[in-house]
C-alpha cells in the first residue's frame, strides 16, 4: 500500500468515526492526531466550533521531559498534560476521537494517561 492509500483510508475511517462522535459544551471531544514523530491532542467543543485546550510533543513543557523516552512514553506525557489543562478549564468528561487510528500503541497510551490524570471517557 502506498502512502497516499494509507492516508486516504485513515481519512475515510476518521469520517466514519466522526459521524458518531460529536463534542458538546458539556462533553467536548478529545481529538488525537499522530504523525510519524509527534502526537497532538485537542479538546474541542463542536457545537461552538472552538478548541478549548491543546497539547503536543512539540511544546517545550513536554520536550524537556521527553528526552530519551520512546514515542509511547511521549504520548503518555501529552495525555496527562491535556487532561490537566482540560480539568483546569472545568472539563471533566470528554468523548474520545481516535482520529481513524487503531486504539493501540501511542493513541492508547495517550488515552490511558488522560484517564489517569482525571478525564472521564
Amino acid at each position: 500500500m502506498g502512502k497516499d492509500t494509507v492516508r486516504v483510508a485513515r481519512h475515510r475511517r476518521h469520517a466514519r468515526v466522526r459521524t458518531k462522535v460529536e463534542g458538546t459544551s458539556s462533553r467536548p471531544r478529545l481529538c488525537v492526531f499522530r504523525s510519524l514523530n509527534h502526537i497532538y491532542a485537542q479538546v474541542i467543543d463542536d457545537s461552538q466550533k472552538h478548541t478549548l485546550v491543546s497539547a503536543s510533543t512539540l511544546e517545550p513543557e513536554v520536550k524537556s521531559q521527553a528526552n530519551g523516552k520512546a514515542k509511547t512514553g511521549r504520548s503518555e506525557l501529552v495525555g496527562s498534560l491535556i487532561a490537566k489543562r482540560a480539568v483546569s478549564k472545568g472539563v471533566k468528561q470528554v468523548v474520545f476521537d481516535r482520529g481513524g487510528y487503531k486504539y493501540h500503541g501511542r493513541v492508547k497510551a495517550l488515552a490511558e494517561a488522560a484517564r489517569q490524570a482525571g478525564l472521564k471517557f
